[in-house]
Order: C-alpha cells, then structure tokens, then sequence
C-alpha cells in the first residue's frame, strides 16, 4: 500500500504504530456486487492518483458474472462472491471478526405502481436468501462472521440516487406523511429470524 499510495497515506511514529496494531474490535464489510476484474499497470502520473486508482484494478466489460439487478447497473447478483470474500478474509487477514455491515438489492422507486405491487420484492427475498446461505457456508468454513445488516431496514434517501431507488425491507410511502409498509422481504425476514424458514 506505501507503494502503490505513497505520501497520500498518514505517517505514523514507531509508537503508533505497534499501538494500532491489532487493536481494532472487527472489520466491517459491505457487499453487494461482485465483478470480473483486470490489472491496471500503475501510472507515472500523478495527477490521475487518486482513491479510485489506488487498487490497480478495473472493471472488465464482457460476460457478467451473474444476473444483473433491477434497478443498478453497478449490481451483479452473485451471493458465491460474499462467500469468496469471507474465505479471503479470512486467509489473508488472519480470520478477523467480521460484520456484514451493508448487504442488499435496491429496485426503481415509481409511485405510480399499486402498494400491493410495490411490496411484492420477490427478488430481494431471494437476493437475502442466497446471500445468507453462503454466509452460512463461510461460517461452516471457520469465517469469524458475528453478524449481518441488511441494506436497508426501510426506503431512505440514498446517497447517489436520492429517492429514485429503493433498498428497504420497509416501504416508505414519501406522499402520504412517510407511512411504512412491510415488503415481502421484511416477512421473510421476521420468519428467518424466528427460524420458520432456513437461509
């Protein structure tokens, strides 16, 4: 990372740094997405470094690596990848204590569509539903996963799409004083969690 970052990074003292070692409680993960990835060289020029190129990686174009979401052209669904993850983390990173701490399918907001089809979120109840059962199957693997956070509990004002997109398990109706309605994933999140229904 120093030399992929160079003087962008903080500098820390000896002291520091054998004071931060180590002392972090857990490492927060958010995944939504997984996609195929190809090598960046490093670039000579200074002016192009920055946050979105310090991973020398970009996007390859050509086969998704799985369905793509409704609503983002950034989402593949791919649950194997949080799977994948977990099993690198674990691997490379000496199997920290980890939390999901973001995990989900967002769909267009359109408020001309009935409630009652609005909160039909078939495919988000699937998305959960994969996505938990290979947690599930990194847990088995020995991952140090200690808990998972849907994204999001309700429909909110997102940071990129404003109130076009919605990810919640709770419908928030934005014309009619923010009522919230349960969508079928919040359903099926009260039956999984209550343990009538397996990942």
């Amino acid at each position: 990372m120093k030399e992929l970052v160079g003087n962008r990074l903080p500098k820390f003292t000896k002291k520091q740094s054998d004071m931060i070692n180590g002392s972090y409680d857990f490492v927060g993960l958010n995944y939504y997405t997984t996609h195929y990835a190809f090598d960046v060289p490093p670039s000579n020029n200074s002016a192009s470094k920055s946050f979105t190129t310090d991973s020398q990686a970009g996007v390859r174009n050509g086969v998704p690596i799985g369905p793509q979401g409704v609503a983002a052209s950034w989402i593949y669904i791919y649950p194997r990848g949080l799977q994948e993850l977990l099993r690198y983390m674990k691997t490379k990173y000496n199997n920290p204590v980890i939390y999901i701490t973001e995990n989900g399918l967002n769909e267009r907001s359109n408020s001309s569509i009935p409630l009652k089809v609005a909160l039909k979120d078939n495919l988000r109840v699937s998305y959960h539903r994969k996505h938990l059962l290979y947690l599930q199957r990194a847990i088995r693997d020995g991952v140090d996963v200690r808990g998972y956070f849907a994204w999001s509990f309700m429909d909110n004002f997102e940071w990129s799409s404003g109130f076009t997109t919605r990810f919640g398990l709770y419908y928030v109706d934005y014309s009619d004083g923010l009522k919230r309605y349960p969508k079928n994933s919040a359903r099926w999140f009260q039956h999984f969690l209550t343990g009538s229904n397996d990942p």
